[in-house]
């Protein structure tokens, strides 16, 4: 496993410095003049809407102030410590305009020093460290003639070798970042002056400035796209350095801006006029509106460039800047960078205060013998003593100050106790382990050729602390590599492979014979399905199959591409473009998109759907939409998850209904992925309503979200069933053994999935997560807060009893899973809310391999409440294992923050998308 990198401690210990120099942007898809009518920007993602931004610009308080009217007073919020920014206005090409705000010019600052507070903030960083203010303090007292013995170059040359190799150390990495900040800022970008370009440092780039991106360029600052080479504003995005996501994202100018083409005449008049929210730290998330040539057009996340990502596979765009320098997110997200401590600094400053309270002691025991001595004897002698001068006439006056300068003089003479090199001593093995760790063979991924990489020297020792760890499932455990495996079309079951001799179900082998697509000319060689019946359907003109796959051709944001004269498809997730392929297979093949139409060839010739709304999908719905116009009729197609969509289903037939659950508990038993798809035939006066209300809301600054949301939710139901897919993701090589060494270790994993439940189970056996050593497996889905309770009571009492009581082991398909969503009974709120003692999770009841807990997400919901949370934390920390399934991107980040706060423990997350953000940012250690 790779070296994971620092990311944040449980106060302002620890560093949390973002990417200084990446300075790189991405192109923005919309879809259109319609289309841009109807999108919106993606949610925060751990799943929060209009999340608090740093330093004040929290986009709840803009939102408010917005509502209230209030207009920027003449000061830009970034600029000024005053006034904070509530809604930031821009005039393209007019730097007069834009001057009067003052916003933040595209001046980016990393380091930490500079040569006049370098050593001013750096002693002031080290002397808290308790051993160099002891000798700081020491060095005062031998600077005392009367009281010192030794001279003070005893105590100075040894404290300033240990401050100047700390000091040579925080330069070294300040002056990197010195130097990075240098390489960003100097740059250049073509910016748009007087209608030509001209070459610009990026430090010289303005607000309001039109600017020009090419391929495999950084972008200097947060763009809104307004043109690009491709067709229909089309533009290609990298974002690894934001979200660490390495598949491209499509982003779209708006058709009227993408007309402008690179005409700098035009580009050089183009003076549109954006409102949209102040500088915030939402990476996915942006809120505005553009007032061009008499209209107004709403402004999402998908046509803004962000600083931080690439552009690829476009030869140019143009784009305008909305945040520079430090506004940009990028930069908002980029913590401060702050001085490190970690436990083990904490346990040696803690030893520090033991040794120097000994000392201490043995300097009061040394006065206490001295002032006696001094009483009785030591009087005659003060003649030939340094404080003679100092010391009163009588005996036992002069005795007690005589003490008293003698507890100064032991304490100078046992200095030596404090050793004055131990922190440098720790700061030169970190430095080597660091070496040892990136030169470990055993951690290098040959196939990719990766190595583990330390990007710090002050964590080392933590990875040998760590009591948890908490894991994404999907692109983690899994490879993120999916495939269409199986589906459920109106109530039929395919993609089962019944061997032709025995005529039973069995799993297929690479040996075994697929299903032959070559007669449909645009199939895929790699793509291997086992059921010929589903072919035959679709071959026969089946209704049902055909409108099965002519969801999956329509409902998605895939782009296609022509690469050597074959037909590409760009997808923003793998899930997207398992599913398209799989429509392409079948002969439901996706040929091009512009913003307002959807071209698909079908066995019964080309169909072109007019685009009316796009309705994303986002952690929170859980689904996605599409609205489109064909043969005179307008339907909405939808696809998501099991519980969302069934929840919005109109008149089923229960038959229909029972069986596909049926289908998708069987899908999730196999450890698929699954989706559910509706449709819905739509009024054209409703639509026409329905569509300018959402207009308003699309192009309102006052809580978009939640206007779009209800008309969402207005929609989106009285659905027609149509089916299920099944995608398999298969399992990281490695897992199930490193899964094993890390229980074996006494290491506690939580997997923490937005899978359903059985998917979840299925897959924690797979990985060995889950084994048929454990007694019992806990499932708590209760709904009401009573009912978790009660589940999370039982849980607790099943735990608490006797080895005698353990039940015999069975087989792992038939080992017992304990569920209590049956039970009613409130239970006392006796017996939690105490810390309880940890039990070895590899030793629990019988020796047998202990339990397992798992809980749903709206059971989390419960669970993480202050009444219940010391409960839930008590059952899961004496289970081996624990799977929280169907949780937000917030609940994952809550379920960390509970185990931090009151286990206290080290904690490792790891993560591979957005919406392990929230989790990963809760972790003393990460890895993504």
């Amino acid at each position: 496993m790779a070296a994971g990198t620092a990311a944040a401690d449980d106060g302002d210990d620890m560093e949390t410095s973002g990417s200084p120099a990446s300075g790189q942007s991405s192109p923005a898809e919309g879809n259109g003049e319609t289309i841009e009518m109807c999108r919106r920007g993606s949610e925060d993602p751990d799943g929060r809407r209009g999340a608090d931004s740093p330093a004040g610009y929290g986009q709840g308080a803009a939102r408010g102030r917005r509502a209230a009217g209030v207009p920027p007073q003449g000061a830009a919020p970034t600029s000024s410590l005053c006034v904070p920014e509530t809604e930031r206005r821009i005039r393209a090409n007019d730097l007069e305009y834009n001057s009067q705000f003052q916003y933040a010019n595209n001046f980016i600052k990393t380091y930490k020093y500079t040569v006049l507070t370098f050593w001013p903030l750096n002693l002031f960083e080290q002397f808290q460290r308790l051993a160099n203010f002891y000798f700081a303090c020491l060095l005062v007292l031998q600077l005392i003639g009367p009281i010192s013995s030794l001279t003070p170059i005893t105590t100075l040359l040894p404290l300033l070798g240990v401050l100047s190799v700390t000091a040579a150390k925080d330069a070294y990495d300040d002056y990197q970042r010195h130097r990075n900040d240098r390489q960003v800022n100097n740059r250049v970008s073509l910016v748009l002056r007087h209608g030509k370009l001209t070459r610009e440092q990026w430090s010289n780039v303005r607000v309001g400035d039109v600017i020009r991106m090419e391929n495999d360029q950084f972008v200097a600052a947060d763009l809104l796209l307004l043109s690009t080479s491709e067709p229909n504003g089309l533009s290609y995005i990298e974002t690894a350095e934001l979200d660490g996501e390495t598949n491209l994202k499509c982003r779209q100018a708006l058709p009227a801006t993408a007309e402008l083409g690179q005409d700098e005449a035009l580009l050089g008049k183009f003076d549109g006029k954006i409102n949209c929210e102040p500088p915030n730290n939402n990476l996915n998330k942006f809120e505005g509106t553009l007032e061009w040539n008499g209209k107004k057009f709403a402004l999402d996340n998908d046509k803004i460039l962000l600083r931080g990502c690439v552009l690829r596979n476009t030869q140019w765009c143009y784009g305008v800047v909305i945040f520079a320098g430090r506004d940009t997110k990028l930069m908002q997200n980029s913590g401060k960078t702050k001085f490190k401590r970690t436990s083990i600094d904490r346990l040696l400053n803690v030893i520090i205060l033991g040794i120097v309270g000994f000392l201490l002691l043995m300097c009061l025991f040394c006065t206490i013998a001295c002032g006696i001595w001094e009483t009785v004897t030591g009087q005659y002698f003060r003649v030939y003593l340094p404080w003679d001068a100092l010391a009163p006439e009588g005996a036992t006056a002069g005795a007690t100050v005589t003490a008293l300068l003698v507890f100064f003089s032991y304490a100078i003479v046992l200095n030596t106790v404090v050793p004055i090199s131990l922190y440098v001593s720790v700061e030169v093995i970190r430095l080597m382990q660091s070496f040892l760790i990136n030169w470990d063979l055993a951690m290098y991924h040959e196939k990719s050729d990766t190595p583990a990489k330390a990007r710090t020297t002050t964590l080392n020792e933590e990875l040998g602390q760590v009591q948890y760890i908490f894991s994404d499932k999907t692109g983690t455990l899994t490879q993120n590599i999916m495939v269409f495996n199986k589906c459920s079309i109106a109530g039929k079951n395919y993609g089962d492979f019944i061997d032709p001799v025995i005529g039973e179900v069995i799993e297929p082998t690479e040996d075994t014979q697929a299903v032959d697509f070559s007669a449909n000319d645009m199939y895929e060689p790699s793509f291997r399905f086992f059921d010929q019946t589903l072919l035959d359907a679709v071959n026969s003109g089946d209704e049902d199959s055909h409108m099965f796959f002519r969801l999956l051709s329509l409902c998605h944001t895939v782009m296609p591409e022509e690469k050597d004269g074959k037909l590409k498809y760009q997808a923003q997730s793998p899930d997207e473009d398992a599913l398209v392929s799989a429509a392409r297979n079948f002969g439901f093949v996706f040929l091009s998109r512009t913003p307002s139409s959807i071209t698909i060839r079908t066995p019964r010739g080309e169909e072109e759907h007019e685009v009316l709304c796009i309705l994303d999908f986002n952690n929170v719905r859980k689904r996605m939409s599409v609205i489109l116009r064909h043969g005179g009729k307008i339907r909405l197609y939808c696809k998501g998850a099991d519980n969302i969509v069934f929840e919005r289903l109109g008149n089923v037939e229960p038959e229909t209904k029972a069986r596909t659950e049926e289908h998708l508990q069987k899908f999730a038993g196999e450890g698929l992925r699954t989706l559910v798809l509706a449709y819905k035939e739509l009024d054209d006066a409703y639509f026409e309503e329905w569509k300018k209300r959402h207009h308003e809301a699309s192009v309102s600054l006052v809580e978009r979200d939640e206007k779009l949301d209800a008309l969402f939710e207005e929609i989106e139901k009285d659905l027609v069933l149509i089916g299920a897919t099944a995608i398999e993701d298969k399992l990281q090589d490695g897992v199930p053994q490193t899964i094993a060494n890390l229980i074996l270790a006494g290491i506690r994993l939580w997997v923490l999935t937005g899978d359903k439940q059985e998917t979840a189970i299925n897959i924690g056996y797979s990985c060995q997560l889950l084994t048929d050593d454990l007694q019992d497996v806990f499932v708590v889905e209760g709904h009401t807060m009573q009912d978790v309770e009660a589940e999370l009571n039982r849980c607790m009492d099943d735990l608490s009893r006797p080895s005698a009581d353990a039940k015999a082991h069975q087989h792992k398909q038939s080992l017992s899973v304990v569920t209590f969503s049956s039970v009613r009974s409130a239970a006392s709120d006796e017996g939690y809310g105490h810390d309880t003692p940890e039990e070895d999770p590899t030793s629990n009841a019988s020796g047998s391999g202990g339990f397992a807990l798992v809980i749903n997400g709206h059971s989390l919901i419960w669970a993480l409440t202050s009444k219940l949370e010391r409960l839930f934390l008590d059952v899961a920390c004496q289970c081996q294992a624990v799977i929280c399934c169907r949780v937000t991107p917030l609940q994952k980040a809550l379920v960390v923050d509970l185990v931090k706060k009151h286990k206290k423990a080290v904690t490792l997350s790891i993560g591979d998308g957005a919406n392990d953000v929230s989790m990963i940012k809760s972790e003393f250690m990460v890895e993504s």
